[in-house]
């Protein structure tokens, strides 16, 4: 399977992907092969159809996942192999649409006060004082903080979709980013692994954050992408108004950042229930 990998990434490469959508892509595609043993090229659809209900009722992956394999198999065959044919009848599952779980201020900061180190802590906050996602605060280096008093910004460099843009940068972060700079002196990435050659994995942000909502008793799931959901939320709440959090979070459309309006507490305990409005008997 190495040429037809190798075919795989260039068509990746000619077509500007980000290095994480190629690495996503080729492991769909080499876990379609150690499925069946053999190259995916020999494949119908069939058996790709197959292969997909698999991973739905065996390995009880998500939809999402299970749509990301479909979509790298449908590039394989649509643009690699040109086989139109098959790429019509590879599947995408409707994923089910559910609102994201949202701390209160009083949460966040209890899972602040549960951080087991000034790392954790500082990792914790630049998230969500910034609203970054797993990968742009891994990604993070020194250079992206910019502290002059007329610019006070973070740059996001090469977020989703390979578009760079610049988020908010606070006083109080700042001086937390600053504390975590003296304590630790990392040199390039903000927050570098254990060797120091790298930035820290994205596994290894979402064991923490994952233990220290444990320790502050909060509710499970979504991982540390929680923390970006509430920071457009409490935007929200606070007045700001649609497009500048959309600009902010790094939306390419607004019809994504408006899903927080069914978030924002303030619009749900703002709004009278048609009930009131009725006439005593």
């Amino acid at each position: 399977m190495s040429e037809l990998r190798q075919r795989m990434n260039n068509a990746m490469v000619l077509r500007g992907f980000a290095a994480r959508t190629k690495e996503s892509y080729l492991a769909c595609v080499t876990g379609l092969a150690k499925y069946y043993r053999r190259s995916p090229d020999t494949l119908d659809a069939a058996a790709i159809q197959t292969y997909l209900l698999h991973l739905i009722t065996e390995k009880k992956m998500a939809y999402a996942s299970v749509n990301q394999a479909a979509c790298a198999i449908r590039f394989l065959f649509g643009e690699v192999l040109k086989k139109p044919a098959i790429w019509i009848d590879i599947p995408m599952a409707k994923v089910p649409k559910r609102l994201p779980l949202i701390l209160s201020r009083d949460e966040i900061t209890r899972l602040f006060a549960h951080c087991r180190s000034l790392r954790d802590r500082t990792l914790l906050e630049t998230v969500y004082a910034a609203g970054l996602r797993l990968s742009e605060v891994c990604a993070l280096e020194l250079t992206d903080i910019e502290s002059a008093p007329d610019r006070m910004c973070i740059k996001v460099r090469q977020g989703k979709g390979g578009k760079d843009r610049y988020t908010l940068l606070s006083p109080r972060l700042l001086d937390s980013l600053r504390l975590y700079w003296r304590a630790f002196r990392p040199r390039h990435w903000v927050f570098p692994n254990r060797a120091g050659d790298g930035p820290l994995s994205d596994k290894t942000v979402q064991r923490l954050y994952g233990a220290t909502r444990d320790a502050a008793d909060l509710p499970s799931g979504g991982g540390i992408h929680t923390l970006r959901h509430c920071f457009a939320t409490h935007l929200l709440e606070a007045g700001i108004d649609l497009h500048t959090i959309q600009c902010l979070l790094g939306h390419g459309h607004i019809s994504t950042t408006m899903r927080y309006l069914h978030l924002a507490r303030s619009r749900l305990t703002g709004t009278t229930s048609p009930l009131e409005l009725l006439t005593p008997d």
